[in-house]
């Protein structure tokens, strides 16, 4: 499916991933996904800065695996992956005023633009405690 050695990026995080279907930015402070937004960008960053990773422009493959209870309905494939995407892109282009309380975990991006994902990964496991595992792999 890709070359070996292609850049790539993976780092898990506690809890669900930000999902992407409200009217209301998930960017934005009063969010009910802020949190989940800062927990994703916080791991990406540790991830980043271990690495001395810096965002693709190239396409990319974004794989996800989300674990939690079976009875946990908080969310879909979908909405999951439209926030990651969302989150982990380059964010100068929304609107200063709706990110500036994320302070210099806006600047962390692991591809310049979410259009830039040409291939997904997506599955569920079974945990006692949710969680995600996210791998970002260049496809160049």
């Amino acid at each position: 499916m890709r070359d070996r050695e292609s850049p790539a990026l993976a780092f898990d995080v506690p809890g669900l991933p930000p999902v992407k279907n409200q009217a209301l930015s998930m960017f934005t402070a009063g969010s009910r996904q802020a949190l989940r937004v800062r927990m994703l960008l916080t791991a990406a960053c540790d991830a980043a800065q271990r690495t001395g990773w810096t965002p693709l422009t190239e396409p990319v493959a974004l794989e996800v695996v989300v674990r939690r209870p079976a009875r946990h309905h908080l969310g879909d494939a979908t909405n999951f992956l439209g926030g990651i995407g969302d989150v982990l892109q380059d964010k100068h282009r929304v609107p200063p005023g709706s990110v500036a309380h994320l302070g210099v975990l806006v600047d962390v991006a692991l591809f310049v633009d979410d259009r830039q994902i040409q291939q997904i990964s997506y599955r569920e496991e079974p945990a006692d405690e949710p969680s995600y595992r996210v791998k970002v792999v260049a496809l160049g």
